[in-house]
């Protein structure tokens, strides 16, 4: 699985995985339960996982949406 969003804004993390889900790519959200850790302040990122095969498609779907993605690495 490759990293596609890192974000502190957990609206950004449900509307990238619903556009995702739209289109028939499978993400898993990362890190969603640390809130527990951070007395929910919204400090510490989430981060949305998809496959490596469905990487490209998936930036494409984001950025085509209005969500800006770091560079590729």
């Amino acid at each position: 699985m490759k990293e596609l969003l890192r974000t502190n804004d957990p609206t950004q993390l449900a509307f990238a995985s619903a556009l995702l889900q739209g289109e028939g790519i499978d993400c898993f959200a990362m890190d969603v339960h640390m809130s527990v850790l951070e007395g929910s302040i919204g400090i510490l990122p989430r981060r949305l996982m998809v496959r490596d095969d469905d990487w490209a498609e998936a930036r494409i779907v984001l950025t085509d949406n209005g969500i800006s993605l770091p560079e590729a690495r």
